[in-house]
């Protein structure tokens, strides 16, 4: 029955492939793994001598470190289509079949976005072993699995994709002629992950049924091995270069790629430590170690009586221009995706350059910051909506209040990157600390320690406190000498055993 059914993958079918194209996200569970869900598909092309068949190895080039893979559903294409409607759509495509969409992380920052060189090498598209007929399958009752080295690693069905296939095969011909044999890549569930060389990945499509269970049609698993590149990149192009962050989103999370839970994390211990400790503190260790430009000045906040902890996010708005607000302004520009993306407990801060005269938030967009969980949002520019953002659960810090809207002033124009708020420069992965004495910026690799130091502090001035409340003089006390320290330690040991030394 499968014989009759299925058609292999050879060499004649990769040949006829003028054209590779990849959607970003189209599963639920990698848009919420991403943390960021979009409005619309994105594509980017791979090139046709990317493709490879099953049995074969690919090579993760000579000095890189993350070769990911994707196990993902293939459309091939049978018949041109060009301006064609969802409707009738899916009668262009002939079979699908499965793929795995590889590439290295350590090439992503020469890309600028193209993935040219990061997913196109020699072999980073296999496709195969079988080519299941389209005309036999509903699009919305298939199954795609991934294994590497025999484990389980995704498994998803495409009955609630984002963007379901009829409708990518008809967004892509209103702009480009789909031809015959031309492939989409349809995007990849939850669970990609690295590979090292010595691994094997494989990738299975197949049918199922309205119930869930096996539909009986399968394209076999794709088989892919990983083997060490030994020819090094030459020195006059860009070459491998990789950080956490790339390890982070190549492995899916921190603790998948074995980081530890250190700078740029905020762990639940640490959390509770710098919410235990005041700003004013904070301030003061920061500065003995000679960062004194850390401080968001100027804002006002909804909820003052809150006292915020948060990983950074951060939003820039440039002035307006005319024209290039028609381009970057509206749909789903870089406001609305940095408020979509926001993720449990961050803090979503936000570069206005100090500008009052119109608002850069309002009360729909910090709603929908609040349900995704953002512990704050941070802006040095104005807030539309005023009292219904400051009836929110969610503090927003700001300059003032204002009615107008984006396009008198400013451009929504880049997310996460260096920002000025405030008068102070900020970074995603930032530690924001925020109470009613004002916004400070932690640098992540010194959080730690300097929470550490300030919990100390603040028990030296308790101490300090009690002792002026007894009478005591200022002088020789704040700061403490040395008769005063041994004094301080007696308090100390004391304190631990539930009595108080007094004067």
């Amino acid at each position: 029955m499968r014989e009759t059914v299925l058609e292999h993958v050879n060499g004649d079918t990769l040949a006829a492939a003028r054209k590779v194209v990849a959607v970003h996200i189209n599963y639920p569970s990698r848009a919420a793994q991403r943390g960021r869900t979009p409005a619309q598909p994105s594509y980017f092309l791979k090139p046709s001598s990317s493709l490879a068949l099953s049995g074969s190895t690919v090579e993760r080039p000579a000095g890189c470190e993350l070769l990911g893979y994707e196990g993902e559903i293939a459309l091939i294409i049978g018949k041109a289509a060009r301006r064609v409607g969802i409707e009738d759509a899916w009668s262009h495509v002939a079979a699908v079949t499965a793929s795995n969409d590889l590439g290295v992380y350590d090439l992503r920052w020469a890309d600028k976005g193209s993935n040219l060189r990061s997913k196109g090498g020699d072999g980073f598209t296999p496709v195969g072993p079988a080519l299941i007929p389209a005309d036999a399958v509903d699009p919305a009752q298939l199954r795609i699995r991934t294994w590497h080295n025999g484990e389980l690693v995704q498994d998803d069905t495409t009955g609630d994709l984002l963007f379901p296939f009829a409708r990518l095969v008809a967004d892509l011909s209103q702009l480009l002629t789909l031809e015959e044999g031309d492939i989409i890549l349809t995007g990849t569930p939850a669970g990609a992950s690295v590979a090292q060389p010595g691994d094997v990945l494989e990738v299975e499509v197949s049918t199922v049924n309205s119930s869930g269970s096996n539909g009986g049609l399968t394209t076999g698993r794709l088989v892919t091995s990983v083997e060490e590149g030994t020819t090094p990149f030459a020195d006059f192009g860009a070459g491998p270069k990789v950080d956490d962050l790339q390890r982070e989103e190549a492995y899916g999370s921190r603790a998948a790629a074995g980081l530890p839970a250190g700078a740029g994390v905020l762990t639940p211990e640490l959390k509770a430590k710098l919410e235990s400790v005041a700003t004013a503190t904070l301030s003061s260790q920061m500065r003995k170690r000679g960062l004194n430009n850390v401080s968001i000045d100027g804002l006002q906040a909804t909820r003052p009586d809150r006292r915020v902890v948060g990983l950074a996010r951060t939003l820039r708005y440039v002035p307006n221009r005319e024209d290039l607000f028609k381009i970057h302004g509206g749909g789903f520009n870089a406001q609305k995706r940095a408020i979509d993306s926001v993720n449990e407990g961050e803090i979503l801060v936000m570069e206005a350059r100090g500008e009052k005269g119109t608002g850069t938030v309002g009360d729909i967009l910090a709603l929908r910051a609040q349900v995704r969980g953002a512990a704050a949002i941070i802006t040095d520019g104005g807030v539309r909506d005023y009292t219904a953002v400051a009836g929110l659960e969610m503090p927003t810090y700001f300059a003032n209040p204002h009615p107008a809207v984006l396009g008198r002033r400013h451009i929504p124009w880049d997310t996460d990157i260096t920002i000025a708020c405030g008068g102070a420069t900020v970074q995603p992965g930032d530690i924001i600390v925020a109470d009613s004495d004002g916004i400070l910026v932690v640098p992540p690799a010194i959080a730690e320690e300097l929470v550490d130091d300030c919990i100390a502090q603040e028990q030296e001035e308790t101490f300090i406190f009690e002792m002026v409340k007894q009478g005591n003089s200022v002088d020789g006390l704040y700061p403490m000498n040395a008769a005063w320290q041994a004094r301080y330690k007696e308090w100390k040991a004391g304190t631990a055993e539930g009595s108080h030394p007094n004067d």
